[in-house]
Order: structure tokens, then sequence, then C-alpha cells
């Protein structure tokens, strides 16, 4: 199955004006998370950074990053927003090569918008073997819970000052959730610009994730948060670490 790619312009920067307050809530968690790697100088890959939310704090506390993202509207964002603290590159998963790294971060559970579990299991192996000794993965992933607590939702609207934001959400399988996204942008004569975008996420019963990760090498768990923060129902926290 393929897809247009994810988070055009208009979309990416709704994204960033509107919908940072995870990034803002998760990111004390993972920053505790990573203490040690900091301690260390350790290198610090993020997945999925989106226009660099979660970046900014990464790079507040120290660390050495490299913020990746699969969608170009979002590392534009993210370079302009990070302003040369950290580097920025496009990485899609599961096929592009991941490099060698001491910590690994994705917040916005990026790895569920990957077309089928097997994409996902890859992806998994892929972080996994990328991370070195003593190394930190601390990721989310969409659960099944995710579109059963879901289902039958109806759609829902956000406005901004300068943008505006309809989303529906038709059901399409226990393993997978859809979200079909209008968007309005205002341009500079005043008038809106409309656009569209609809979304995938895979869902997979997390609780077999630690086993997997276990068979790499990783002693990991799945947590209700990173920390302290309340993840949406069916979200959860991924944190493993390799020995």
């Amino acid at each position: 199955m393929t897809h247009e790619p994810y988070y055009q312009p208009d979309l990416a920067r709704i994204h960033h004006l509107g919908f940072g307050f995870h990034a803002d809530a998760c990111a004390p968690g993972v920053l505790d998370l990573l203490t040690h790697v900091r301690e260390r100088d350790g290198l610090v890959l993020e997945v999925g950074c989106g226009s660099g939310l979660l970046t900014h704090y990464l790079c507040d506390a120290g660390h050495r990053v490299i913020a990746t993202d699969a969608s170009q509207a979002m590392m534009d964002l993210a370079a302009e927003n990070i302003g040369g603290r950290a580097e920025v590159r496009q990485l899609t998963l599961p096929d592009d090569p991941v490099p060698a790294v001491d910590a690994i971060v994705s917040v916005g559970h990026a790895l569920s918008y990957l077309p089928s579990q097997e994409a996902l299991d890859r992806a998994l192996v892929a972080l996994a073997t990328a991370l070195r000794p003593g190394g930190v993965l601390a990721i989310d992933l969409c659960d099944l819970e995710w579109g059963r607590h879901r289902r039958g939702e109806r759609a829902a609207g956000w406005v901004g000052e300068d943008w505006a934001i309809v989303t529906e959400f038709p059901f399409e399988g226990e393993d997978r959730y859809i979200r079909e996204m209008t968007t309005f942008t205002r341009t500079s004569d005043g008038t809106y610009r409309r656009g569209h975008e609809r979304h995938h996420n895979v869902l997979v019963d997390t609780s077999k994730v630690p086993a997997r990760l276990a068979s790499l090498g990783l002693a990991a768990e799945v947590r209700p948060a990173f920390g302290d923060e309340r993840l949406p129902v069916g979200l959860v926290a991924v944190v493993g670490r390799r020995p």
C-alpha cells in the first residue's frame, strides 16, 4: 500500500503551531531517561523530529542530536526552528540506514506511520541494531487499544489564528487507524488555501514488543508514559536499554 508523502507544508505548519503540547508533555520524562547519555556526551538520534519541538528540549539539555524525519516540509521547519543546534537529516524507515548512536528517541508515534506491522518490525530491528552498548531507546507507539477506544469517533476541528483543520476518522480494521484531514491556511492575500491529507497509522499489540526487542539484545518494557505525563488512551511508551 502506498500513500502520498505525509505532512506537506500546510499540515506541517499547522502541526507546529497547534500541536506542540505532546512534545512539551513528554520532554521531562524523556530527558530523565537520557541523563547518563548526556553525562557521557553520547549521541542522540531523534526519529520523527517534526518541526523540532522535542529537539529544542534535547539541545537545551546539552545533548548532541541528529534530528530526522521522513517529511521534507517538517525537516525544513526543524532546520529553521532549531537554528543549527542539531544536525537535521532525512530518514525514512524501515529501509534507510540508521547511524550508530547512544540513544534513540521518538514522540508522536512516528513508527506507527509505517505502512504495515512488518515494516514497523523491520524499523524496530534497524533501531535496535543501531543502539550502542549502554544505549537507551525511548519511543511511543499506538497500541491496538488506540483504535478500539476511538471506534465511532466523529469529526473534530481545531482553529488557530490563521489556520483551521477538520479531521474525520473512517474505520478500517482492527490494526489500522485513519485520519482524513482537511486544512485551511490563510495566504498572503487574506484568502484561505484548502488542502487534504489522508494518514494511516498501523496499530500493534505492544505487549509483544519487549520480547521482540529482547531477541535483538535490548531489555525493554512498555510503560504508560515516559515520566509523569498522561498519554492519550492507546498510546504507550516503550523504553529499552542495551547492556
